[in-house]
């Protein structure tokens, strides 16, 4: 297995559009701060200055300062005078929350798509689900993110509350995918990967009881292991 990208800077990485739908190079240059800051290679506690955050990312530093004046509307940092910006710490109650929040919304909606969902526009969303395998097995946690967020956010989508995906979104960026590394380092995390995989199954399958256990699984899964390092 590759070993998952450290926090030091690098090669500039290619700027991600989460969701698929962003296209300014301001919100692209935010994406990719997001997804590095998702992914824990942007640490809670921690003060970044924007030229450094340009530097790693192979832009300005002009997008970049105000890609993270974005993010701290959004509460995921917070603004150090004549420093930079410091990256908000998650506290488990908040994490539990925002969790539980989810699966009020997410199960039964992707429930309901067992029956309503046009198959053809559940295929479509097989390549992103074997990208979040792929990336899980790679170590490459930037992708996972990216692939990640892409899948979740299109298969809410279907079911054609805009509002609902918006809210969605929020919460997993406030939620935020702490102790990726460790999982990777484990080698546990390609496990949760395929549940993608399983639940576009059994979506395909119209089998709403089978698609009920594999969300109730996937997102006890998801905050069992990654709140948990």
């Amino acid at each position: 297995m590759a070993a998952p990208r450290s926090s030091a800077p690098s090669a500039a990485p290619a700027l991600p559009t989460l969701g698929g739908k962003k296209s300014s190079y301001r919100e692209r240059v935010a994406d990719a701060l997001r997804a590095a800051l998702i992914a824990g290679e942007l640490r809670p506690g921690e003060v970044y200055s924007a030229p450094t955050l340009a530097a790693r990312f192979g832009v300005s530093a002009t997008p970049v300062r105000e890609a993270m004046l974005d993010l701290a509307k959004e509460g995921l940092v917070d603004t150090v005078p004549n420093k930079g910006f410091r990256v908000t710490a998650v506290s488990e109650k908040q994490l539990d929350e925002y969790t539980h929040i989810r699966s009020l919304i997410e199960i039964p909606t992707v429930v309901e798509l067992a029956t309503t969902a046009d198959p053809v526009s559940l295929e479509a969303l097989r390549p992103a689900a074997r990208e979040i395998v792929t990336a899980a097995a790679a170590g490459d946690l930037i992708a996972y993110v990216e692939a990640d967020i892409r899948f979740h956010l299109g298969l809410l989508a279907l079911a054609g509350n805009a509002h609902l995906v918006e809210v969605v979104g929020d919460l997993r960026k406030r939620s935020r995918l702490y102790g990726l590394n460790a999982l990777v380092q484990a080698g546990r995390l390609k496990d949760s990967a395929e549940e993608h995989l399983e639940l576009l199954d059994a979506l395909l399958a119209r089998d709403e009881y089978a698609v009920r256990e594999v969300m109730t699984r996937h997102l006890g899964h998801v905050r069992g292991l990654w709140a948990a390092h």
